[in-house]
């Protein structure tokens, strides 16, 4: 065993951990900064839609008749205004996520160059405070996982969005909300809470 490539794990992962922390929080907010605009996105969407059904030369708005196109146009504009908004949240979303990425493959790639001085005892080794460092390292490749998952079907999502494809953008606060994960996002949290103690131990 090498007590200096511990210490060093250790400390390494307790950043990792730090780093999980705050980029859930940033995830989080995103997240719910999206979901609004997702529902403006379904109710623009839901207007254009209606402006379609309504034939205007038949109605008491006939007397205005570049009505419909600036109508049309103003929906079409909120519309691409949203969805703008919406990429720049999943700019924050990425970022989000390469920061645990970036953190935990740092640490899978110092946990190898010092497995040679690792026995399976060190590696396993756990106690009222510090976790074992298999399992916070299994943590760590979980939590990553997830966010990566996520990102990718979120902007799958956003990208398929296109302002004349009214019947997926109304369904598309739907599909946002379908994507989320209450499950993962709570392992995450516990697997925080079981880390608590040996994050604040430095």
């Amino acid at each position: 065993m090498s007590k200096p490539a511990v210490l060093s794990l250790h400390q390494a992962l307790r950043k990792s951990f730090k780093t999980v922390e705050t980029n859930q929080k940033v995830w989080r907010s995103a997240v719910a900064e999206c979901d609004p605009l997702m529902v403006s996105l379904g109710n623009l969407a839901e207007q254009s839609s209606a402006l379609s059904r309504i034939h205007i030369p038949d109605t008491p708005l006939r007397h205005f008749p570049d009505l419909e196109d600036r109508l049309r146009f103003k929906l079409s504009l909120a519309t691409d205004t949203v969805l703008f908004r919406l990429h720049e949240k999943m700019s924050s979303l990425q970022s989000a996520r390469d920061a645990i990425s970036n953190q935990v493959v740092t640490v899978l790639q110092l946990y190898e160059q010092n497995a040679d001085s690792l026995d399976v005892v060190t590696v396993t080794e756990r106690s009222t405070i510090t976790p074992s460092i298999a399992d916070m390292l299994e943590w760590l490749q979980d939590a990553e996982r997830h966010y990566r998952q996520q990102f990718l079907r979120r902007k799958t999502l956003l990208q398929m969005l296109r302002a004349e494809n009214l019947s997926l953008l109304e369904s598309a606060p739907t599909r946002w909300k379908s994507l989320e994960s209450p499950s993962a996002e709570d392992c995450i949290t516990d697997l925080l809470c079981k880390v608590s103690f040996f994050v604040d131990s430095e």
